[in-house]
């Protein structure tokens, strides 16, 4: 590194976190201060061409600082280049333009294609508050905020073969940007932004320190980047949080994310970037996730959000691999994470493509809304024609710990007749829940959806207090341990249809014998049993 690169680098870090005063750093040529380019900061005035500016200044000296001192900024579209770091002092605020009131001057959206198999939202990038496209060796630094004021929250959805009047654009022999805004909700958001910060195929990225409020639909998303770290946000939100897809080797860590309408931190791997692409190499680290009323997290008040979601049953907020799955995940850590006030870890395949060689561990979980961790296979297919059902194999869970758990939602594993979900282990887990399950509960039999979406509220109730698992191979469930403040008339672990089980070590209320209930599987071993109290 020259002397000039490490000088820039470093006096990004130093004047973030307030230890160079500004006005010695511009003298000395290092930084490019926006209201030298004329950004004024007031609040008022629009101040994303300033910015702009100054960007593509320092972008034409090959790289260097953009400094964004205290002050109000209201902006459109801010994109990135090429060796930027583009810092938020303490007590600046850059916020979304609302276009209502300001006029629709976001950049339009791009990345058109012949069918979309995700929604609007995911597709696009360009329409955010920051953007960055193909974009290498760029940081965005705290200690300021990025304030979505006048982000929309919701979008078009997919057009594909799957939906009830989808056209090809080749067929009618129209490009797919003509065909798309054919529809009148295609083209009502151009002009329009719809999430924080949004980057496609960017390199060498880091974001750090900094607090995003109120962040539309997406706080950050990513999609085909690789060796991005994201470190030490603060973000409280109403839709998602973080939207890691079809990238490689990405750092979360040590991050807070209050999201109680969507999730918090969440890995996709979506045909956004027209192919399928595995989202691999990923850790998520030493991260608090929740779901309390937006807003909450930043003022200290923590109330609970009154939001139940489509199926009723409340806040989001929650960690998870899914909803689009086209390239599957590989070589994935979740690990130390508490999890408060929302739903448990998800993970599955839903549109094809494969899940493995997932470890989660180490994680603190309260008061969760619904299961506290699923893992769940099944075959929407929103792929192109003759893809695959996908694959789920080699899941890890250990070193978990459980308060507060909902009677109704105990752990589980979820996968289709025709592709069981394999190698999924659960030790060392620690459940303290409500308890309270019925005979009538013990009894039933779950609906069984092969053609669903990712989520598994529709299975209801389920017949176990602690593990239920239908359509796997190989589980494992050892070590783990149940209380329930009221009795619970399920057994600990119902499993349907799994070939190959170990259910050992087990410490529960229940007597030995109500332990398991494995009926219509083969080859499961139940190893010791612990009843508490004896």
């Amino acid at each position: 590194m020259d002397r000039r690169s490490a000088l820039l680098g470093t006096g990004a870090i130093l004047l973030a976190a307030g230890l160079v005063d500004q006005a010695h750093a511009v003298a000395a040529g290092v930084f490019e201060d926006v209201r030298r380019h004329g950004a004024r900061g007031d609040g008022v005035a629009i101040d994303s061409p300033a910015i702009n500016r100054a960007i593509e200044a320092a972008a034409k000296r090959g790289g260097g600082t953009v400094v964004v001192p205290a002050g109000r900024y209201l902006c459109f579209t801010l994109r990135l280049r090429d060796n930027i770091a583009l810092v938020l002092s303490a007590g600046a605020t850059i916020v979304a333009a609302d276009p209502d009131t300001h006029g629709a001057h976001y950049d339009p959206p791009e990345n058109y294609l012949e069918e979309q198999f995700q929604d609007f939202g995911i597709t696009h990038v360009h329409n955010s508050l920051i953007s960055g496209d193909g974009v290498s060796n760029v940081a965005i630094l705290g200690p300021g905020m990025l304030h979505g004021l006048g982000l929309d929250r919701e979008g078009p959805g997919d057009r594909w073969h799957g939906r009830a009047g989808w056209q090809s654009a080749a067929a009618l022999g129209i490009t797919p940007r003509a065909l798309a805004l054919r529809d009148e909700k295609e083209r009502a958001p151009i002009g329009r932004a719809n999430k924080t910060i949004g980057l496609m195929r960017c390199r060498n990225f880091r974001l750090q320190g900094f607090t995003i409020l109120q962040a539309g639909h997406f706080g950050v998303i990513a999609h085909g980047c690789s060796n991005l770290q994201i470190e030490g946000l603060v973000i409280d939100t109403d839709r998602d949080g973080i939207d890691i897809d079809a990238c490689r080797d990405v750092r979360i860590v040590n991050c807070t994310v209050n999201a109680p309408k969507d999730d918090a931190i969440v890995l996709k791997s979506s045909y956004a970037l027209g192919r399928a692409m595995l989202c691999e190499d990923v850790l998520i680290s030493g991260c608090k996730t929740s779901g309390y009323a937006m807003g909450s997290l930043l003022d200290g008040s923590y109330r609970p959000s009154d939001y139940l979601s489509p199926d009723k049953l409340g806040p989001l907020g929650r960690i998870k691999l899914g909803t689009e799955t086209n390239g599957g995940f590989r070589n994935i850590r979740i690990s130390d994470c508490i999890c408060t006030n929302s739903r448990g870890i998800l993970m599955g395949i839903v549109d094809g493509g494969t899940l493995e060689d997932v470890s989660v561990s180490g994680i603190l979980l309260r008061d969760p809304v619904n299961h506290p961790l699923f893992v769940h296979h099944a075959a929407r297919m929103r792929a192109p024609r003759g893809t695959p059902v996908g694959r789920i194999r080699g899941v890890r869970f250990q070193d978990v710990t459980v308060s507060g758990a909902h009677p109704r939602f105990p752990c589980g594993v979820e996968g289709i007749a025709d592709a069981p979900v394999e190698d999924v282990i659960f030790r060392d887990i620690d459940i303290a829940a409500q308890g309270g399950g019925t005979r009538e509960d013990a009894a039933r039999d779950p609906e069984y959806r092969r053609e669903t979406s990712l989520e598994v509220s529709y299975l209801g109730t389920l017949p176990a207090a602690g593990f239920y698992a239908r359509h796997a191979r190989r589980l494992t469930i050892r070590n783990v341990s149940l209380r329930t403040a009221a009795a619970d008339a399920r057994p600990v672990v119902a499993l349907r249809n799994v070939d190959g089980g170990i259910v050992d070590g087990i410490a529960s209320p229940m007597p030995p014998e109500a332990v398991l209930d494995s009926r219509d599987s083969r080859a499961v071993a139940l190893g010791k049993v612990t009843r508490w109290g004896d």
